[in-house]
């Protein structure tokens, strides 16, 4: 059976409203079959966006074949945006899709690391990839609980989609947890990047609200799934009909 898909770029668009007279916007476009970012200009990266350059512990990259960072290469200039910004200035950011658009009031520390957070997962970096299909239906501005439950049912998908409809989905949630351990080296790493510039802390804290999420996320897998459990069993335990 084929299966129809959409051949124009999927289009991000971030508007950040600090006031009446001062805008800035960031654009994002996804190839709609790699959910990779699409390159739209060729810009000269800093010599901070190398690979060897705070290196991540645990990159499987070589330098040889990959010169750069994939992620630092295309958050380069959002840092550079927003490097003399305090990251608690309150502002109003939209966040627009092809399906619908968001708008909150909020910090540029959310909205940037809103951003970061697609980025992240659509750079190819290696360990990141594993976050594509949460990407390409992003949801801005998500709570814990809403993050909880996209990410483990987005990961049983992937489990069904990888055994094949004929054998066994394995649940068993280990495979989730090693993955943000590998992730939180990857938040780390950025953060070091970032924080060698000696800019002001947006983006900074921005790492490190991913950062935060990642770690509540990955410490406890069960205890997260505990906060939506009530959504599927009732308190008495009984299953629904």
């Amino acid at each position: 059976m084929e299966t129809m898909m959409n051949s124009e770029p999927y289009k991000i668009d971030y508007e950040f409203i600090l006031s009446k007279s001062e805008r800035t916007f960031y654009h994002i476009l996804l190839d709609p079959e790699t959910v990779s970012i699409i390159h739209t200009k060729q810009v000269s990266a800093p010599d901070w966006t190398k690979l060897e350059y705070e290196q991540c512990d645990g990159c499987p990259l070589e330098p040889a074949e990959h010169p750069r960072c994939p992620i630092a290469v295309n958050i380069f200039e959002i840092v550079e945006e927003f490097k003399n910004m305090i990251s608690y200035t309150e502002c109003m950011v939209r966040c627009t899709t092809p399906e619908r658009i968001y708008l909150k009031k909020t910090t540029i520390m959310e909205g940037l690391s809103s951003i970061f957070g697609i980025i992240m997962a659509t750079s190819d970096c290696p360990i990141m990839d594993f976050f594509k299909p949460m990407a390409r239906f992003h949801l801005p501005f998500s709570a814990v609980e809403e993050t909880t439950f996209r990410v483990i049912s987005m990961f049983l998908l992937r489990q069904y989609f990888m055994s094949g409809k004929e054998n066994a989905i394995h649940m068993d949630l280990n495979q989730l947890t090693q993955k943000y351990a590998q992730v939180n080296l990857v938040n780390e790493g950025l953060f070091t990047r970032i924080r060698s510039l000696g800019n002001k802390d947006a983006d900074k804290n921005a790492i490190i609200m991913l950062h935060s999420l990642s770690q509540i996320l990955s410490s406890d897998i069960d205890y997260s799934l505990d906060a939506i459990s009530h959504l599927f069993v009732p308190r008495d335990g009984s299953p629904e009909e």
